[in-house]
């Protein structure tokens, strides 16, 4: 798929790190599928910051629900319950992409998802989608929570393991923000 000397995968070259923390799920997910279709390199960082409409309540009962679902003769060969965030927000842009296409492929290829900012984008400028901001798009009294309560609920195991990371990343970024 060349087109006047560029390969269209790598034409775009430059990597978008998004912050994810305060944004609403479903609206970054669609963003992001429109960018990764027409050929960017999506980052999306502090995945368990995402934002789900609705009461923790109703939204453990949604995820109840998903996690019921299997294959009636063998249910190991039935769909895959992630209850990482960044799993789960995966499998969020997917459902917005024609991933079985090799297009929606090449797309796949093009999004890394990650709780917690990783050592290379630590220190690289993350970016935030105003369409899709919970203060801008929800209104104040409406409910909500975020994935990382929902997935420590349904039985994510690793979310004081990436607080405690999240805390020494932010003290050892606070002289480079007092200098500014």
């Amino acid at each position: 798929a060349e087109y006047m000397g560029f390969n269209r995968c790598t034409m775009f070259s430059k990597e978008t790190v998004i912050d994810g923390k305060g944004h609403i799920m479903g609206r970054l997910a669609s963003y992001i599928a429109k960018q990764l279709l027409s050929g960017h390199r999506v980052i999306v960082v502090r995945c368990e910051r995402i934002v789900v409409t609705g009461s923790i309540h109703y939204n453990k009962l949604k995820f109840k629900e998903y996690l019921n679902k299997t294959l009636l003769t063998n249910p190991r060969k039935g769909h895959k319950h992630f209850r990482a965030p960044s799993r789960i927000f995966f499998k969020a842009v997917r459902g917005m992409l024609p991933r079985k296409s090799a297009r929606g492929e090449q797309a796949m290829a093009r999004l890394k998802v990650f709780d917690g900012v990783p050592h290379p984008y630590d220190r690289k400028k993350r970016m935030i989608v105003t369409d899709a901001l919970k203060m801008l798009k929800v209104k104040s009294f409406r409910p909500f929570c975020q994935l990382r309560e929902l997935c420590m609920e349904m039985g994510w195991k690793h979310g004081a393991v990436v607080e405690r990371l999240e805390t020494k990343r932010a003290e050892r970024a606070k002289p480079m923000y007092s200098a500014l």
